[in-house]
């Protein structure tokens, strides 16, 4: 049943007024609702989240930099927020297949000192966040996903519809139909992450990236461990370059030392790597594997597991921010600090400033228009000088992991020597992600040992301990515009990569009754990670929100 047969049935939807609406529970988000709140505690605000709860969704590192906490809240060590174990020392390796060569302290680059830093889970500081939000009468709605955006006759953004409850796998209402809602305001916000469902349609509906690099993204995997208190080191930061990946592919590992004999640890692999017979999920795995990792967490307990579509923040590509009514925060424009592996100070930060252009417009009696002020004090801020700093990270290593490592040395570590603060020199990328897989038979194919069920592990267990969980009689979330281009197109030229870019196991090629491949989606396994909606190399897949359900990252 279509959205208007569903409207001329049951409609209209019921409205909510607010000044201000937020879209995505993340640090960006209710960072945005605090700092309103603190300017103006009059200002009605709606915040959305599309999981359970605040945190419900979020996976990070993470190693945070408190000094946009320390803006929004000068006080959060007295007010309990959890930032309990600095960061005590940094070690990065590069790998060979045995082997191991630490970096010296003295040479490391800047992006990698993490003095003041604080090795956190990102998702019980969301929770923490989301707490002091509500304390000031921000009103936040968990479990409701905006699928729409609302514009009026004037093309401008005048709010965002809830998804319908209680659709059928068979797209009509159940017994248990619920219309969603409209929820309008005089500005919106979005800050859905990176790869925002939503920001993605703004984008394109206003141009925001006309003349913009392509934005490049990654994805992030990630494992939380409970280690014995023999091998804890609270506040150990551990970054990795090198094997398992081959040398032509950007990303390394991370593994970082939490309180109470807490282990994090994940790969990041860009999503520009061109092998598709390379999974993204079996390098983790093989990783682990190294004495230099492998030491840090053998005979310990895997408590969670999730993944992540991340930016890879280069200033070059970001988008235009604002457009009539609302605008792009966080990494839902791509703030993410790639060279630093950090973005939830951004988050934070972008946060601030657009509730303060917001704040100004609304006292100005304004509605609806360009808030023409944030992106403004963004290019004063020293957010914008950091990204700036690292502009050209990832751009090198598209040339290689020999060429990258020597121009981020040259430009993260002696160019601040000679008192340079920034590269006086910009690279472009030319390229969008999905368009770099060559050919499955022009690539070595690559075959991966079985997992042990100790350290390392398949991917079904491993969505089993994200407690992911999706109802079953709901339309699919990962949707083809075309179902006959996975076989005809992706099994035929690249070996179905899908079936390995997916962290989750959720594509997978099997035979029908006559022997012909199909692709057979499983929708239920999707860690909402966003991974196929990039990497697809016909952008044939659409991620959109399910109703209700996904991860509940308990730590992460």
């Amino acid at each position: 049943m279509t959205t208007k047969e569903i409207l001329e049935r049951y409609g209209p939807r019921d409205a909510a007024e607010y000044d201000v609406v937020i879209v995505g529970g993340g640090p960006g988000g209710l960072a945005a609702a605090i700092r309103l709140r603190q300017i103006n505690s009059d200002i009605s605000i709606a915040l959305l989240e599309k999981g359970s709860e605040p945190g419900a969704h979020i996976l990070s590192g993470a190693v945070m930099d408190p000094r946009a906490l320390d803006e929004l809240l000068p006080d959060w060590k007295s007010l309990g927020a959890p930032l309990n174990q600095p960061v005590t020392g940094d070690d990065f390796y590069f790998l060979s297949e045995t082997g191991a060569r630490r970096t010296p302290d003295f040479l490391l680059p800047r992006c990698f000192h993490n003095e003041g830093n604080y090795v956190i889970s990102l998702s019980n500081v969301v929770k923490w966040l989301a707490q002091q939000a509500e304390g000031m009468g921000v009103e936040i709605f968990a479990g409701f996903a905006a699928t729409e955006v609302l514009y009026d006759k004037q093309d401008r953004v005048v709010g965002v519809v809830t998804g319908d409850m209680g659709i059928g796998r068979d797209g009509q209402p159940t017994d248990n139909f619920q219309l969603g809602m409209e929820l309008r305001g005089k500005y919106t916000i979005f800050a859905e992450g990176a790869r925002g469902q939503l920001g993605r349609q703004l984008i394109a509906h206003y141009k925001l990236d006309e003349g913009r690099d392509p934005p490049s993204f990654a994805i992030g995997i990630k494992e939380l461990w409970e280690v014995d208190p023999a091998q804890a080191q609270p506040g150990r930061v551990v970054h990795t370059a090198g094997w398992p990946m081959s040398p032509d592919t950007f990303g390394g590992g991370f593994l970082y030392h939490q309180e109470n004999n807490r282990v994090t640890l994940g790969f990041v692999i860009g999503l520009d790597y061109r092998n598709p017979w390379m999974s993204p999920f079996e390098e983790f795995q093989q990783w682990k594997k190294h004495p230099v990792v492998r030491k840090h967490i053998e005979g310990g307990k895997r408590l969670s597991y999730g993944a992540r579509a991340i930016n890879n923040g280069f200033p070059q590509s970001l988008p235009k921010t604002i457009f009539p009514g609302g605008a792009l925060i966080g990494c839902d424009a791509g703030y993410l600090n790639a060279a630093r592996i950090k973005g939830s100070h951004s988050a934070i930060k972008t946060g601030m400033l657009v509730a303060e252009a917001l704040a100004d417009a609304l006292k100005q009696g304004r509605a609806y228009d360009d808030l023409t002020a944030y992106p403004e004090a963004y290019e004063k801020s020293w957010l914008y000088e950091e990204l700036q700093q690292t502009r050209n990270f990832k751009l090198w290593f598209k040339k290689g992991s020999t060429v990258g490592t020597l121009m981020t040395g040259i430009e993260q570590w002696l160019m601040p020597k000679l008192g340079i603060s920034a590269p006086p020199w910009t690279l472009h990328g030319k390229v969008p992600d999905h368009k770099s897989l060559l050919p499955a038979d022009q690539c070595k194919p690559i075959v991966y040992p079985k997992p042990d069920g100790k350290l390392t592990f398949d991917r079904l267990s491993s969505v089993f301990v994200s407690n992911t969980n999706h109802a079953e009689d709901q339309p699919p979330h990962l949707t083809l515009l075309d179902p006959k281009i996975p076989v005809q197109v992706n099994l035929a030229t690249y070996a179905g990569p899908e079936s390995r870019y997916c962290p989750a196991g959720v594509y997978e090629f099997v035979s029908n009754e006559n022997g012909k491949e199909r692709l057979q989606i499983n929708a239920q396994n999707c860690v909402h990670c966003k991974t196929c909606d990039i990497k697809d190399p016909t952008q044939n897949i659409v991620w959109v929100a399910p109703e209700g359900g996904g991860p509940n990252y308990v730590g992460m």
